[in-house]
């Protein structure tokens, strides 16, 4: 596959957090290790072209939150709680100094929305990465997607619950072709 980016794309890394990376985390995504080597390998390509986004507790749950929380007390902490901090191998200034990402922090699984596109531009194509395949990453694409933005997913860069899930989210995605593409790390480094 030869992918074509008409414009620069932006790399958003979806919610490379302590609370998806600790083992011992009741929310802790397998495979998380192994979906950071791939986003970090996208990040050197993208440089300042890169938003972290970060997943937070909201201060007071309303609505379906509401038991959802009653299911996840543990997660019921202030957005500064370190459980929610970027694990350290993404800190906001790029490890090669090529610039600053930008971080959108949500408290929803979805983190595509009018800010997030205003914060980065308007931009007309999105790579994706991160964490977790089954949630965060497909709400995120899906969101991108429907306002018209063209989303690629790095699969060798995301994670999901369970090697099943993360390939059910692959596949969900997929049928959402062409405002979705599935794509390599490879691939994306290729074309950028």
């Amino acid at each position: 596959m030869t992918l074509d980016f008409a414009t620069p794309p932006w790399l958003v890394l979806v919610d490379l957090q302590n609370v998806f990376s600790d083992p011992t985390s009741d929310w802790a995504t397998p495979g998380f290790a192994d979906a950071a080597a791939g986003s970090a390998r996208l990040r050197g390509a993208f440089g300042g072209r890169t938003a972290l986004t970060r997943f937070t507790a909201p201060a007071a749950p309303t609505g379906a939150w509401k038991p959802y929380y009653r299911d996840w007390p543990f997660a019921l902490v202030a957005e500064d709680d370190p459980l929610y901090d970027l694990v350290p191998d993404f800190p906001v200034a790029a490890p090669d100094g090529s610039g600053d990402a930008v971080v959108l922090t949500r408290t929803t699984f979805g983190k595509w929305d009018a800010e997030a596109s205003a914060a980065l531009g308007h931009p007309t194509d999105i790579v994706l990465g991160g964490v977790s395949t089954d949630c965060c990453v497909l709400s995120t694409a899906l969101a991108a997607a429907d306002a018209g933005v063209r989303v690629r997913v790095a699969a060798d860069a995301c994670a999901g619950l369970s090697p099943a899930d993360h390939q059910r989210a692959l596949d969900a995605m997929a049928l959402y072709a062409p405002l979705i593409e599935i794509v390599s790390v490879d691939e994306v480094l290729s074309a950028v």
